[in-house]
């Protein structure tokens, strides 16, 4: 998956890029980390238990220029994309990203595209 302008999750009804105002601060600020290649990556589970190493992760990484990012929602081990928006059986999964993502969206970092 290529780094993009704007970007959203398999299924996702929402899009989101990065704000003007999102800065390598902000990015650590709000617990992403420098890769090896100086991109940011966060990855943040979506299980009830933040304990658990089951379930599904999303993962969303901002390149080093801070102009472009990919996301994703991935199998625990995040070699595999999955859909969480086909069915009602993962609701609570919907619901705690569209939380994560409104939360980054209030602290500067992602705006949702219309």
């Amino acid at each position: 998956m290529a780094f993009q302008q704007t970007a959203t999750v398999l299924g996702a009804a929402r899009t989101y890029r990065l704000s003007p105002e999102a800065k390598r601060y902000t990015l650590r600020d709000n617990g992403f980390l420098e890769t090896n290649g100086g991109n940011f990556q966060i990855i943040r589970p979506l299980e009830a238990t933040p304990q658990s190493k089951e379930g599904f992760k999303l993962k969303i990484t901002v390149d080093k220029e801070i102009k472009t990012l990919k996301m994703s929602i991935t199998t625990a081990n995040g070699l595999k994309a999955v859909n969480i928006f086909k069915g009602q059986q993962h609701e609570m999964l919907q619901e705690k990203f569209y939380f994560l993502m409104d939360g980054f969206i209030s602290r500067g970092l992602f705006e949702e595209v219309k």
